[in-house]
């Protein structure tokens, strides 16, 4: 959002909308693409490998434009789509539809993660084939800024990349983007800070196209649990554009010291970015077992030509203390569940940093503001020597003594203010800061957990916290412009139809109490259903733990008083997911409604572990996944039972994907007299065949905890599966990068060892999610037929 003009995403039709706000409820203009190159949906199966693994990590549904970047001051729109990057400049003057050109580049692959330099809008970033490019939209050169790949016939030649996050790091942690530019320069260098990564040591899967006669593989770098990960190092580049807008003088520059040698500890970098006045570069750092994280500041004048690999005779180096520092630890017994809730705000002072966090110390997230004191990188008196030694080194990395580590790699906080408190959830997307009157804007849940709503808090009186959005209804998407002079929100309830809502906001002081919203139109209105809305209704329990459980139940639509009806737990039970919210859902609970249709009844339930809950409540799967879910969920849905009077405890099917498809498995296995049926979709069979990163957070590593490992293991339990034909049915995709047919094939061969009964839908094509057309009809077609012929 860029003042008074609002973009966003207009999926039906491919597009993005523009509405000034000027112009209360009026759209003025649209930038088509689907007329323009005439992508649509028949070209989903056409995209590249990478632009379908990074459609898995970002579990996109749709097809079409699914993202874009924005320059603010220019108005200049860049957004990938079909492999290449496409571009248009509104500049608000327009009243037609806009049509996007094609950025021209030389290079083949997909181009993907645009971002635009932001003091020069015409020079656009973007990755290709794991390097970092870079296209001059005025002149139409284009030229590659690194070269971490070397051409290897093999993955296994070319494991390097520059730009692009690993997959434990997509997937687990959220991150897709591995460059970042420079806010501003003040000597006409442009700079981007960059993660290369090494995968050298992760292990490489081979998974065979089973449609292809000529035995093509499809070939992968996963680190299953206990195995080693990627390892990453911050780099920059730089360069100058000549008085002719040629790219010239590009440089790789590096750490003086690679992060590993500084913080021999680390695991994982999993959130970096610069400080607003571009003197440093920011970068969380995360340990293997995800109990410690330490924000780090990093002068640009530590990045250097050639980096320091030689050291004098002496054995040591004089770097400045003001070029690495940390600026806050944080350490849990749980583990630390990774957010964005960080933002910098303006010092006078040079040796002081000021910050908002966001922390679930309190076992619940909250923000915190945080002054920590640092040294002043323009005082070149201020000298530290490191002090190294190689002694019984490997790898002959020199690594710095504790005596180094005493002196600047400890935070100094001087006063930390909690912003927020209570038994409720800060939610950790993102924060809005209204700089000149001190106020916090915010997302959260404290009306309960059941509802998002837009919050803000005062930086000068803490704790004061004012509501700002309307009890009811839940603000899932929340969109603030800079200058937080304009708030966009997305509503809805369980049987209210979204609607996106604009408004302005005034401010007279730097009090919560001063905010007045006023309504300046709806880029989606308010609307009322054709027909009748099947809504499921929401029930709370407190189950014999003391814990509050939310369910919902999607009725049966040929509902009769006093009749029971087959029932279908729909599950997944795993950590950071919920499924139970005041939230008008669509697509994604479209199966439920088309269950309901065909006089099932569904019910959802959000056990122990599950998100939005706080971290306490969170940590009952600890170390024991797959032993705690089923109680809950079982004894919730028998008291549902009662209740409500029309669920057939007797016919009752469990069905989930993923972890979902875990605990149906786990359900036939431990309680075989409850559930008939199990349908599980791409399940996680044993946790030592999934990823580092999810698993060693949850069960810490399989060293540390071998019996969690063999109680979590469906393997551990394949006599307990019952006798019975028709009771279980397997779905999987052959190409599932994430939940590897690894996990189904353990399964069926133990299952065909010891005679017991399965059946098995197998999709060759697939990955974890499905995405063609034709495979969801067979898909919806077969769970309806088992359902069916067997509940």
């Amino acid at each position: 959002m860029d003042g008074r003009l609002l973009y966003s995403m207009w999926i039906l039709h491919i597009q993005i909308m523009l509405m000034d706000i000027g112009f209360i409820g009026n759209l003025l203009s649209k930038l088509i693409f689907k007329e323009n190159c005439g992508f649509s949906v028949s070209c989903a199966n056409l995209l590249s490998k990478e632009e379908q693994l990074l459609w898995e990590r970002k579990r996109l549904t749709t097809w079409g434009i699914t993202s874009y970047e924005i320059h603010p001051e220019s108005g200049k729109l860049v957004f990938p789509a079909a492999s290449s990057l496409y571009q248009c400049v509104d500049t608000g003057f327009m009243p037609g539809p806009l049509f996007p050109s094609e950025l021209r580049m030389s290079t083949s692959g997909a181009k993907l993660c645009p971002q635009i330099c932001p003091w020069n809008n015409a020079l656009v970033a973007h990755t290709c084939s794991g390097d970092l490019h870079l296209s001059h939209s005025i002149t139409g050169s284009s030229v590659r800024l690194t070269h971490a790949r070397k051409g290897g016939r093999s993955l296994a030649d070319d494991p390097l990349t520059a730009g692009t996050p690993s997959y434990v790091m997509q997937e687990e942690f959220t991150r897709y983007v591995g460059y970042w530019w420079q806010p501003k320069s003040n000597d006409g260098i442009y700079r981007i800070v960059y993660e290369e990564v090494d995968e050298s040591d992760v292990k490489i899967y081979c998974l065979p196209i089973s449609t292809s006669y000529s035995g093509e593989i499809d070939e992968f770098r996963f680190p299953c649990a206990g195995m080693s990960n990627a390892r990453s190092n911050l780099k920059m580049v730089q360069f100058r554009l000549s008085k002719t807008l040629q790219i010239t003088d590009i440089e790789i520059l590096e750490l003086q010291y690679p992060l590993h040698t500084m913080f021999p500890w680390m695991e994982y970098m999993v959130r970096v970015g610069w400080t607003p006045d571009s003197q440093y570069v920011w970068v969380q750092l995360l340990d293997r077992k995800q109990q410690r994280l330490e924000l780090v500041l990093l002068s640009v004048d530590n990045f250097c030509e050639p980096p320091p690999n030689v050291y004098n005779s002496e054995n040591h180096f004089t770097l400045s203390s003001a070029s690495v520092q940390v600026i806050y630890s944080e350490q849990s017994s749980i583990w630390i569940n990774v957010n964005d809730l960080l933002y910098f705000l303006p010092s006078d002072d040079p040796t002081e940093v000021k910050f908002i966090w966001g922390s679930e110390e309190s076992e619940f997230r909250h923000l915190y503001l945080i002054t920590s004191s640092i040294a002043d990188k323009n005082d070149d008196s201020i000298h530290v020597p490191w002090t190294f030694c190689t002694s019984g080194l490997s790898n002959g990395v020199e690594e710095p003594l504790d005596r180094m580590d005493s002196v600047f790699l400890h935070p100094r906080v001087l006063s930390k203010v909690a912003l927020t408190q209570g038994d409720w959830e800060v939610l950790g997307r993102k924060l809005w800061v209204d700089e000149p009157n001190s106020i916090v804007y915010f997302s959260g849940l404290r009306e309960g957990p059941l509802e998002q709503h837009v919050y803000a808090v005062s930086l000068r009186r803490p704790l004061e916290i004012r509501l700002l959005t309307r009890p009811g209804y839940s603000y899932n998407s929340i969109y603030f412009n800079k200058e937080c002079t304009m708030l966009v929100t997305v509503y809805s309830s369980i049987k209210t139809l979204p609607a996106c809502q604009a408004f302005r906001i005034l401010q007279s002081d730097w009090t919560v109490e001063s905010i007045s919203l006023t309504p300046v139109g709806y880029l989606l209105e308010p609307t009322i259903p054709e027909s009748e809305i099947f809504a499921p209704e929401i029930y709370t329990h407190k189950i014999t733990s003391g814990d509050t459980i939310y369910s919902m139940i999607f009725k049966p639509h040929n509902y009769q008083p006093g009749n029971k009806y087959p029932t279908i737990l729909n599950v997944y039970g795993g950590p950071a997911v919920q499924l139970v919210s005041n939230t008008f859902k669509g697509m994604r609970h479209l199966r439920m409604h088309m269950l309901a249709a065909q006089g099932y009844c569904v019910v959802l339930i959000d056990s122990r572990g599950s998100q939005h809950r706080g971290l306490m409540f969170e940590s009952h799967l600890r170390r024991r996944m797959g032993t705690v879910e089923l109680n809950d969920q079982v004894e919730v849905l028998r008291w549902l039972s009662e209740t409500t009077g029309y669920i057939d405890i007797n016919r009752v099917a469990l069905h989930g994907w993923s972890y979902g498809g875990y605990l149906s498995l786990m359900g036939l296995i431990q309680y075989p007299d409850v559930f008939k049926l199990a349908i599980a979709g791409a399940p996680v069979t044993s946790w030592n065949f999934y990823d580092t990163g999810y698993t060693e957070r949850y069960m810490d590593l399989p060293q540390n905890n071998p019996r969690g490992y063999v109680n979590g293991s469906v393997l551990s339990y394949i006599s307990k599966f019952p006798d019975e034909e028709n009771r279980l049915l397997i779905i999987h995709g052959l190409m599932d990068e994430n939940v590897h047919f690894f996990h189904t094939s353990q399964l069926i061969n133990a299952l065909v060892k010891v005679g017991k009964p399965y059946q098995l839908q197998v999709y060759p094509n697939e990955r974890h999610s499905l995405r063609n057309l034709d495979t969801s009809k067979h898909y919806e077609t077969t769970l309806l037929s088992f359902l069916q012929n067997h509940l």
